[in-house]
């Protein structure tokens, strides 16, 4: 289906190891703070206190697809001799891109 992080072109390696555990770590703590507002909402919380963790959750997801989006442009900037590869990522990013800008 798609690349893999074992996958590398041949002018890098995508979500090379550091990146990738930083990736990792930071769902694992957006993870933690899904259910933290589960428990809110158990606990019957206000409302107003549960909206502001969705509010800090939707933000922290939005950094990561930005840290993610940007290891991808290098990558893609690290392929720039290969037209076709470059062609290939560029059309996969403007993509979902597209469906990240409709969806906000």
């Amino acid at each position: 289906m798609g690349q893999t992080a074992e996958q590398s072109t041949g002018a890098g390696t995508y979500l090379d190891e550091q990146s990738q555990k930083a990736l990792v770590d930071r769902l694992k703590r957006i993870e933690g703070h899904v259910r933290g507002i589960q428990r809110m909402v158990q606990n019957r919380d206000w409302a107003d206190e549960i909206l502001l963790q969705v509010a800090a959750v939707k933000g922290a997801l939005n950094r990561f697809a930005a840290t993610l989006l940007e290891d991808e442009l290098s990558t893609c900037l690290a392929c720039a001799d290969d037209p076709l590869e470059l062609e290939e990522r560029t059309e996969r990013l403007t993509r979902i891109m597209a469906t990240m800008l409709k969806q906000s």
